[in-house]
């Protein structure tokens, strides 16, 4: 099975950006976790704080891959346009969300992407990635 996980804008800075929101582990830390606790699973990781960037990554993979696990960050409150481009592609998308959206501020309350995904996970931290490759196996 190949997953891969996008994130978008900001996460590039987990483990240092708002700690006591996102905790203090890094992506790139937890990323090797995840391969090694899915020895049976090909992950590929991709991280962009560019809108286009992702659309662009979405049609890359959209038609390949087993599935896609995307965390838009604040794109998910903005992006008609990759809303669009998951509707596109063939690939399962799963939703996710490291903190819990709906206890913050309310213009995070909606997604543009949910309809278009197959599931979100919201507010579990770090967990939600997991929870997300077990959906797919």
């Amino acid at each position: 099975m190949k997953l891969i996980i996008i994130n978008g804008p900001n996460l590039n800075l987990l483990g240092t950006r708002e700690p006591d929101i996102y905790g203090r582990e890094t992506f790139e830390d937890f990323f090797v976790r995840l391969q090694l606790d899915y020895p049976t699973v090909t992950l590929h990781y991709f991280q962009s704080n560019h809108e286009g960037e992702l659309i662009d990554k979405l049609h890359e993979v959209g038609f390949s891959y087993d599935g896609i696990i995307l965390n838009a960050g604040g794109y998910s409150h903005t992006s008609v346009a990759l809303a669009d481009a998951i509707s596109a592609i063939r690939t399962r998308v799963v939703e996710v969300h490291i903190s819990n959206v709906f206890d913050r501020e309310p213009f995070r309350h909606h997604s543009y992407l949910t309809a278009s995904c197959v599931g979100c996970i919201v507010g579990l931290g770090l967990r939600g990635y997991e929870l997300a490759i077990e959906y797919f196996l």
